[in-house]
């Protein structure tokens, strides 16, 4: 079996929003959150991999991998959650006046997400189901982030790996300008079209059961099927952790965004 390099970046939530509150709109960057169907693919899907390697941060989503790490090879990282981190920048992060694009999600939860925060300048796409295989829909969506831009941030929701493989193409591009997130459900969570895992059951990492209890039927074959390769991979696993990027000096009101701790 062959060994893969997994990267990951060691931030949690609260560190990474200074971070993403500080990128700016001179440039482009692309965060991916990594949980353990991303490492099953991860290991079968080359395409993926190279979406990965462009990714400007690797953000560890999942507590189940975290905890498999630590005990399967004795490294520590810190969990930042895509859910977590999307709510934390649509409260804490995002003004009224930034413009902001969503990519994926129906007309009714980008209105619910406008009226939620008070959002002035959202731009909204939703690319046909099965985009990705569609050469002049990859186009069109591509066209349109890069037209909404410079953004301060970009959300991708169309799920894995869709929006990974978007973001990567955005970024050999060269034209948009911001900071992108593929985000799979968490425009889902945030809207209330899905419903989070209690507190409790999300810090044990048994969220991934409370959602297969919500929709047996979608993530019956992703959990109980394909989810059980992942004790099978661990071994050809290497995990690695980059090193920190350096952002801009923060302003004081980017140092004042978050109360240490809190994640």
């Amino acid at each position: 079996m062959t060994t893969f390099h997994y990267p990951l970046d060691d931030y949690c939530v609260d560190d990474f929003i200074r971070l993403a509150a500080d990128h700016g709109q001179d440039r482009f960057g692309f965060v991916v959150t990594p949980n353990t169907d991303h490492l099953i693919r991860f290991h079968d899907d080359a395409t993926f991999r190279s979406a990965y390697s462009d990714a400007t941060y690797i953000l560890q989503d999942s507590r189940v991998l975290a905890h498999l790490f630590r005990l399967t090879k004795g490294v520590n990282t810190r969990v930042c959650p895509g859910s977590d981190l999307t709510q934390q920048l649509f409260s804490k992060v995002i003004t009224a006046n930034d413009r902001v694009v969503l990519v994926g999600a129906s007309a009714a939860q980008a209105e619910s997400l406008r009226a939620q925060f008070g959002l002035q300048d959202l731009r909204h796409h939703n690319p046909p189901m099965g985009f990705i295989r569609d050469p002049d829909a990859v186009e069109a969506c591509l066209q349109f982030v890069e037209q909404s831009g410079p953004f301060r941030f970009c959300f991708l929701a169309v799920g894995a790996p869709q929006q990974e493989l978007i973001a990567q193409r955005l970024k050999s591009r060269g034209v948009a300008r911001g900071l992108t997130f593929c985000v799979g459900a968490s425009v889902d969570f945030l809207t209330g079209v899905e419903r989070r895992a209690p507190l409790a059951m999300q810090k044990m990492g048994m969220e991934w059961l409370f959602r297969l209890a919500q929709n047996p039927r979608r993530l019956a074959r992703r959990y109980l099927l394909r989810g059980p390769r992942l004790f099978a991979l661990l071994a050809a696993t290497h995990v690695t952790i980059r090193q920190p990027r350096v952002s801009r000096p923060a302003t004081k009101a980017v140092a004042q965004l978050v109360t240490p701790g809190t994640d």
